[in-house]
């Protein structure tokens, strides 16, 4: 399942699209959300950059967000601590 929630906040497994067109939530892959965003997959670019846009999305703290797994895959998990807003996602 994509989008799991936990007591601690909610858990995301994501697909990642690095160096794409635009950085958008383009729905779900799998059991996984695709997410497609800018940055190259160079020395955590990416990775940076994904939490920068979620954390937007979401409206929350880069601090609030934390990277359970997948620093050095396109399959990752998104620990959220306590989100304010979900954001439309389909």
């Amino acid at each position: 399942m994509a989008v799991n929630r936990t007591e601690n906040g909610l858990l995301l497994n994501i697909i990642l699209q690095p160096k794409a067109g635009k950085d958008q939530i383009v729905g779900l892959y799998g059991d996984e959300l695709k997410i497609t965003i800018t940055a190259p997959p160079i020395d955590g670019k990416a990775n940076a950059h994904l939490l920068k846009f979620l954390s937007k999305q979401f409206k929350v703290a880069k601090t609030q967000i934390e990277l359970r797994k997948g620093e050095l895959s396109r399959h990752k998990q998104v620990l959220f601590l306590l989100p304010n807003k979900f954001p439309k996602l389909f």
